[in-house]
């Protein structure tokens, strides 16, 4: 197509912006973009790419300002032979060491409830107790000196609880160093994120997620 239709080819992509993929017998073997394509798949009739394709697809954008967060996505996701890069996202933020500390969160909740352990000891209390005082410091606008009522759904039924002015939850008849225990208890489950079950009332008729305190 690129030696045979050249003028076809050129009608469609010269100059225009876009993403492109290089194939080998049906498998994906590289990919790329290019402010003009055209220009860039004859490129690789002749560079370190030459002879290692026998097939491309092309996918054309409207301008290029997201074009090159798109060839990073397919790159991370396919991971093709020919490329040396896997590409990078200019304001992009990991989520991993967010995603480890929660689930290590769980997991000590999920172990102290298979103790019986509505309480942590106390060191691990006091911990608890500070970081859900900051929580609360930085919500003060929205207890106007009252309790936190706090609202969970599943399974069709509502429930509420309350924080404490010290960080604890107060869950039916129980007192929980977390919400994710609180949660826990509700659902009657070994564990449960309590910090996406909760919500809290931001304001009148608006209720939000407790994750939302987080940040």
């Amino acid at each position: 197509m690129l030696h045979e239709y050249q003028e076809v080819i050129r009608r469609y992509i010269r100059n225009r912006h876009g993403v492109y993929a290089l194939y080998r017998k049906d498998k994906l073997y590289y990919v790329g973009l290019a402010n003009n394509l055209r220009s860039r798949l004859k490129q690789h009739l002749r560079d370190r790419h030459g002879g290692l394709w026998d097939r491309f697809s092309i996918y054309l954008t409207i301008g290029d300002r997201h074009i090159r967060e798109l060839e990073s996505l397919v790159l991370r996701i396919v991971r093709p032979a020919g490329n040396k890069q896997v590409g990078r996202f200019g304001r992009a933020e990991s989520l991993r060491k967010q995603f480890a500390n929660e689930i290590r969160q769980q997991e000590r909740d999920r172990l102290a409830m298979l103790l019986g352990m509505t309480m942590p000891k106390r060191g691990a209390l006091a911990k608890k107790m500070l970081d859900m005082q900051g929580v609360m410091g930085r919500l003060g606008r929205y207890l106007n000196g009252r309790r936190l009522r706090l609202k969970g759904w599943y399974k069709g039924q509502t429930y509420r609880a309350l924080v404490m002015r010290d960080g604890r939850i107060r869950f039916e008849h129980g007192l929980y160093a977390s919400p994710s225990l609180a949660a826990a208890t509700a659902r009657k489950t070994q564990t449960c994120d309590g910090w996406w079950f909760w919500h809290f009332e931001r304001a009148p008729g608006d209720w939000v997620r407790l994750r939302e305190l987080r940040g």
